[in-house]
This record gives C-alpha cells, structure tokens and sequence, in this order.
C-alpha cells in the first residue's frame, strides 16, 4: 500500500490496493488501479463509474507521461482520486495539481511548508486546466469566455 502524504479530497481515502490495467479488467470487484508509464490511461475510459482511485506512477520526475495520463482521465469526466506515487517532487506538485492529481504518495517525504508555498507559488495561470481556475485573460475579459 502506498502512504499518501498529501490529499486534497474531503471524501473517505480508498484503502483497497491498486491493481494493474492488464488485471484490472478481469477483477470485477477491484477499485483501485495502478498505472504504469507504458499503460495507456484511456483503456480505463469504459470503466470510469467504478474506478475510485488511480495511482499514477512516475519512476523518475524526468518521465511525464503520467501528466498526460491524469489529463486524459479527468477530461473524460473521472472524479475520483488520481494520485502521484514515485519520484513526486516539490517543484512539480502544482503542475500537478493543475492536470488534476488531488493526492500525492512521493517516495521521498516532502516538507510541509515547501509543498503549501509551492502550490500557492503560482496564483495566476494562462490556460484552462483540470484544476478548474480561470485563465488570467478570462478574468479581465469574462464576456469573451473560454477560448
């Protein structure tokens, strides 16, 4: 089991394990799975309605696939938890959050304090996002909308 260090959720924390994407699909009862950067997160598109946690793997903070990953999950209307397990690191915890990971499991415990400065580091953003949070320009211009 993975020890979650950071979550931002308010509902109760999946205690089942993660099952890979191959066995996922022959376990009915299974809940949680695990997704590896040569998985392709769209192959859990069907079965969305009863997936409650994704742990996104990263085994090196060079490897980005898992952003893709979560971005692919959340923009296909997943909302349970998508959480970053392996080599999470400070600096791209509010990258993160904004492809929509709401929880963290790093391999390397994060500082408290660095990781709350680090996700309020940013306050202003320039794209739309899983994170929901209004582009810069859309608030000084709210009649033009999402681009």
């Amino acid at each position: 089991m993975v020890e979650t260090q950071l979550r931002f959720r308010d509902d109760e924390p999946v205690g089942d394990p993660a099952v890979t994407v191959d066995s996922f699909g022959d376990q009915t009862n299974a809940a949680a799975v695990r997704l590896e950067p040569g998985d392709d997160a769209r192959d859990l598109l069907p079965h969305l309605s009863r997936i409650k946690l994704v742990d996104v793997n990263f085994p090196a903070y060079t490897d980005g696939r898992g952003y893709s990953a979560a971005r692919i999950l959340r923009e296909a209307g997943y909302t349970g938890e998508l959480r970053a397990v392996g080599d999470v690191l400070i600096d791209q915890l509010a990258f993160m959050r904004r492809c929509g990971f709401d929880s963290f499991a790093p391999q390397a415990p994060l500082n408290a304090a660095d990781a709350a400065a680090a996700l309020e580091r940013y306050p202003d953003v320039y794209t739309p996002a899983a994170d929901g949070r209004a582009p810069i320009w859309a608030r000084r211009h709210p009649q033009d909308g999402n681009r």
